[in-house]
């Protein structure tokens, strides 16, 4: 077991140099796209007729604000200080609005359309696949072309597709938004139906898709399984089929449980454009008005955060594995 927590550790320091670069590469990265942040934002207010004179004086003041008139290694240092406070910066298209504030107001809803699609979609789709290569026949032939077709279909497409669909042609849901403009984010019931209509769109977007790769995922190794060596060998001993059973599927499903931890890590960044058909209200497309308006500090703080949270899926991944396979764990504790 000594051995095992060494192994943990030694992947531990690995992940802590990852995170590392990828502060640095995140303060460096939004600095290559063409342009100049401030310039655009000061551009905005031109168009009030604001003179040159205020113009000059509301740019330099911006500039100073922002701490862009500093070099850019004592830039970065105040970054990774901050960071290390908890402290995102201030955003520079919603000035005065710090990043932190936007974030939290925006992670509650990735992580509600996300995380019970991801969940949900997972353990469908790992029990159709599983039975479609136990049971075999028809139904395995008709499930699998079907499954198939489904996963073929990028998030994206199947969106649009839903949004034209039940959203323009039958009019039956909302096209856009987390909820009604009219209406003020709150705990009422009829919030809560609001927000619900708006939410059944991109979930369906999201977990169709889901469940159809699941599915393919849990069907080969599961097929794999069952026709190995160590499973003829069991039937031969006249190992109950229940039993064997048992460890196929939970041989079948180290992959899939690999596929979940990513999965439930890039949640938070992974149906940007998901959400941007949707003008859903989540990280994903805080992310990309950040990049479309050249803002520092809230394209840093969204990808700082889907980092953090890959990072620790895939620690959790090695953690897992050990527990749910005891031949990782023995690996490691004779190594």
């Amino acid at each position: 077991m000594n051995r095992y927590l060494k192994y943990l550790t030694g992947k531990l320091k690995w992940y802590i140099l990852t995170f590392f670069i990828a502060v640095f590469l995140n303060f460096f990265l939004p600095r290559f796209i063409p342009g100049n942040p401030v310039s655009a934002l000061v551009a905005q207010m031109a168009g009030g007729g604001a003179s040159s004179d205020v113009l000059d004086k509301l740019y330099n003041s911006y500039i100073q604000e922002f701490g862009l008139d500093k070099p850019w290694y004592t830039q970065f240092i105040n970054y990774v200080l901050k960071v290390f406070h908890g402290d995102l910066g201030i955003s520079f298209s919603l000035y005065p609005t710090k990043v932190n504030t936007i974030l939290s107001h925006a992670l509650p809803w990735t992580i509600a359309l996300q995380a019970p699609a991801i969940l949900i979609g997972w353990i469908i789709g790992n029990l159709l696949g599983a039975l479609a290569a136990y049971k075999k026949g028809k139904f395995d032939s008709a499930f699998f072309p079907l499954a198939l077709f489904i996963n073929s279909i990028p998030y994206y497409c199947l969106a649009i597709i839903l949004l034209y669909l039940f959203g323009v042609l039958l009019d039956v849901f909302p096209i856009g938004g987390g909820y009604s403009m009219q209406l003020i984010p709150s705990f009422s019931i009829t919030f809560l139906i609001d927000a619900l209509k708006h939410y059944l769109l991109p979930f369906f977007s999201l977990i169709l898709v889901t469940i159809g790769g699941q599915a393919i995922g849990m069907r080969e190794m599961s097929i794999y399984e069952l026709n190995t060596d160590y499973v003829r060998y069991a039937k031969l001993l006249g190992i109950s089929e229940k039993k064997i059973t048992r460890y196929v599927f939970k041989n079948a499903m180290l992959p899939q449980i690999t596929g979940l931890a990513i999965s439930l890590g890039t949640m938070v960044g992974g149906a940007l454009i998901t959400e941007i058909v949707f003008s859903y209200p989540g990280i994903g497309t805080w992310l990309f008005n950040g990049i479309r308006q050249q803002d520092y500090p809230l394209i840093q703080g969204g990808t700082l955060v889907i980092t953090m949270a890959v990072l620790l899926a895939n620690f959790l991944i090695d953690i897992v594995y050990g527990i749910v396979d005891p031949r990782i764990r023995m690996a490691q504790m004779e190594e």
